[in-house]
C-alpha cells in the first residue's frame, strides 16, 4: 500500500532554500511545515504555506532593497 502525502514542492537556489529552512526551524514544533528535504534546492513543504513563504520572502526583500535618497 502506497503513502501518499499531499504537499508543495519548491524549487529554488540554495540561498532562499537555506532561508525556508531557517523560516522553518524558528517556529514552534506545531507550526513546523517542512515535510522533507529533497537536495540542497528542493523541498517538499504542507500546501497550506505557500503563501506565508511568499509573503516572508518578500517582507526580507523588502527589507534588503536599497533605496536612492531623494
Amino acid at each position: 500500500m502506497v503513502n501518499a502525502i499531499k504537499g508543495l514542492f519548491i524549487s529554488c537556489d540554495i540561498p532562499m532554500a537555506q532561508f525556508i529552512i531557517n523560516l522553518h526551524s524558528s517556529l514552534p514544533a506545531s507550526q513546523k511545515f517542512i515535510i522533507y528535504k529533497l537536495d540542497n534546492t528542493h523541498l517538499f513543504v504542507q500546501p497550506t504555506v505557500g503563501e506565508m513563504i511568499r509573503s516572508a520572502i518578500s517582507e526580507f526583500r523588502d527589507q534588503n532593497s536599497y533605496e536612492k535618497p531623494a
